[in-house]
């Protein structure tokens, strides 16, 4: 029991944390705008670290299963956190626009941030890094059709339709998510894995036997970090949404915080599969990410818009639709070839810099 308590210290720290925020809640909140802002940013860090606790206990039940189930849980641990904070934050009357944002902004980072920077890093170290080109295929075109269906059509629905396309996109991302799932860990599950040479194999050191990992406990313990989460961002969004206002900072921001939070674990992960030279994981995780916030947290979301009646502003503006379509095609052709190198890292690398200026010059 010490073992795990001192195992899961930065989880404690963070229960510890949301129960002090709490009571301090109302005191927080009438201290000025400095003290708001400054609780804020330190909740953050406080969710952050939860959340890397949450991403590794399912690492350990991603090591204990193998790909494609691996991945598939630590992506779905990833977008659980961000449709928790996501829906608390709406719940506090936040900008209609903050769900849009943030998968716009997820996006950019897992395909443009992670995937960019692990092929840089991973390219410079090891050269040419192999992976099966047809989970790449597979994912691009999943996140075409999701964003396409979900971010870019609702541009052109009439407002006294929202809630029957929004009912139609729900359906829509559920059979399209469980068919690819089907797909995923059935007939073309070896789609998403990849079978290194065997000399590659040799120049690795032999890893140790995973320790055997309990079922229950980290399931257990990533539920109870979720919830944590929860409650924190509950504090969170209202001193952050305080601290903010008034001061010039584009309303993307508060979206691009939420995709980091979220993403933090996995950005760890992805590079130590790049430095690894195990391209195949770091492709699941960035691609496989990305599907999985657009076609999960739309429904989830659309489902709370028509649940309260207030819709949603999710059609992408004219700025997102022309860098989700560059991201797409340069993702396209630079994953069509079952390699990635420096360079290729590089071009998704420098278009992840581009959002982050855009989003800085507001647009």
């Amino acid at each position: 029991m010490l073992t795990i308590l001192k195992q899961e210290s930065f989880l404690l720290l963070a229960l510890i944390a949301a129960l002090v925020a709490y009571p301090l809640e109302h005191w927080l909140l009438h201290s000025g705008q400095v003290v708001a802002l400054t609780a804020g940013l330190v909740l953050i860090a406080f969710i952050v670290a939860a959340s890397m606790r949450v991403a590794h206990q399912a690492e350990s039940l991603a090591e204990k299963v193998g790909d494609p189930y691996g991945t598939m849980i630590l992506t779905l641990a990833a977008v659980l956190v961000e449709v928790v904070i996501l829906a608390i934050m709406m719940s506090n009357e936040a900008s209609p626009t903050l769900v849009r944002d943030t998968i716009y902004s997820a996006v950019m980072l897992d395909i443009n941030g992670i995937l960019g920077l692990a092929a840089l890093m991973g390219g410079i170290k090891h050269g040419e890094q192999s992976y099966n080109d047809d989970s790449a295929r597979s994912y691009s075109v999943m996140i075409l059709t999701a964003m396409g269906v979900s971010m870019v059509v609702p541009e052109f629905i009439p407002e006294a339709n929202w809630k029957i396309y929004s009912a139609f996109t729900i359906g829509a991302m559920v059979v399209l998510y469980a068919l690819f799932l089907r797909m995923q860990v059935g007939p073309h599950s070896y789609f998403f894995s990849y079978s290194y040479p065997d000399k590659r194999r040799k120049k690795e050191p032999v890893e140790q036997e995973p320790k055997p990992v309990s079922l229950a406990l980290s399931i257990g313990i990533l539920v109870f970090g979720v919830v944590v989460i929860g409650a924190l961002a509950e504090v969170m969004s209202k001193t952050l949404d305080l601290g903010l206002e008034g001061t010039g900072a584009p309303p993307v921001i508060t979206a691009i915080l939420v995709a980091a939070i979220s993403a933090a674990p996995e950005i760890l992960t992805a590079l130590r599969a790049a430095l690894a030279n195990r391209m195949q994981s770091v492709v699941n995780i960035a691609m496989g990410a990305s599907l999985s916030t657009v076609i999960l947290t739309v429904p989830v979301m659309e489902a709370m818009a028509l649940y309260t009646g207030q819709p949603f502003q999710m059609a992408m503006t004219p700025v997102q639709t022309v860098m989700i379509f560059i991201t797409l095609i340069v993702s396209a052709i630079n994953l069509n070839d079952g390699e990635t190198n420096a360079i290729e890292g590089m071009t998704h690398f420098v278009l992840f810099a581009t959002f982050i200026m855009l989003s800085l010059l507001g647009l």
